[in-house]
């Protein structure tokens, strides 16, 4: 049926009306999925991903080497018997191996032979020199039994009374210092991911002022036809959560490789100095199981900040719509 009006001829098309499937009226997010600043939000969660997470396990890699380290000084004791003139230093060295071999909680007593005391100065006096003009104490490791409390008041006694110049040294100012650089990097590493999130949180508020600034007329008319601010912030939400976990995925995924072929790479420079140091401070770079936890769980919580940063931002943007 065809109908005239000032405008001219309307067409009825009755049957040939176009029709649209339910599914086309919503194939149109409120946010763009794929945009500019959407893959620059990814790219910036990625690399913080990345940074934490090598902060992360670079702590828990020092953490451990630094328990080693710690458990295996602390069930040690070194006897130093220096040489006095009008003693044998032979002797003494026999009689205090002994007298430590027959106390109750040492496991092991292994004294070092002139020849094995001599080898112990050759970084500082190098090779080939004669050790037999010069004073060099013999050295005495006893393995303690792990959990046997030792008096070495009484212990130091009795050696002092065998041999009056030889000294115990129970290594614990080493500890000790040792657990203060535990601690210091452990504190470092907690600061470098504090500013770490805080960098993600400013990136996220501006992606989210971007976005917002960017749909604004879209928001406007969702907010003044009646839709609220949580179904408006909840398509937003999800937006950033998506960027926020992707984001996190790729970066905390490449932190895990590098982790997980540091041990290949660290066998590369084995044998240099470079890699002996490597070696010495982080023992195998190789972190366990739970470390790969620890980032996994890191990079969903950094997803998340993402997405409640996003969501602050989101309502006091709403606000001011209002």
């Amino acid at each position: 049926m065809n109908r005239t009006d000032e405008r001219g001829v309307l067409v009825d098309l009755g049957q040939e009306r176009p029709q649209l499937p339910a599914k086309a009226r919503n194939m149109s997010p409120i946010v763009p999925r794929a945009s500019i600043q959407g893959r620059a939000l990814v790219a910036v969660v990625a690399i913080m991903t990345f940074l934490a997470s090598m902060t992360t396990g670079t702590v828990l890699l020092v953490s451990a080497s630094a328990a080693e380290w710690q458990s295996d000084v602390a069930s040690e004791i070194t006897i130093q018997v220096r040489p006095q003139a009008g003693r044998d230093l032979e002797r003494d060295t026999a009689a205090v191996t002994e007298a430590m071999r027959a106390q109750a909680g040492i496991v092991e007593v292994k004294p070092f032979t002139r020849e094995e005391s001599g080898k112990l100065l050759e970084p500082w006096l190098g090779t080939g020199l004669s050790m037999d003009d010069l004073p060099v104490p013999r050295m005495i490791i006893a393995r303690v039994q792990p959990g046997t409390p030792l008096d070495l008041g009484a212990l130091r006694a009795r050696v002092t009374q065998i041999a009056p110049s030889a000294s115990i040294d129970d290594h614990r100012a080493w500890i000790e210092r040792m657990r203060s650089m535990t601690n210091a990097t452990v504190l470092a590493g907690l600061g470098i991911l504090a500013l770490v999130i805080v960098a993600t949180i400013i990136s996220v508020s501006f992606a989210t002022r971007g976005a917002m600034a960017a749909n604004r007329p879209i928001v406007e008319v969702l907010h003044f036809v009646g839709a609220g601010d949580r179904y408006i912030a909840n398509h937003f939400l999800r937006h950033f959560l998506r960027l926020g976990l992707e984001g996190g995925v790729i970066g905390g995924g490449a932190a895990m490789l590098v982790f997980g072929f540091s041990e290949s790479i660290a066998g590369w420079f084995s044998g240099t100095p470079v890699g002996d140091q490597f070696a010495a401070l982080l023992g195998t770079f190789s972190l366990r199981p739970s470390g790969y936890i620890v980032l996994a769980v890191q990079a969903v919580l950094i997803g998340a900040i993402t997405a409640v940063a996003s969501r602050q931002t989101l309502f006091a943007t709403l606000n001011d719509v209002d």
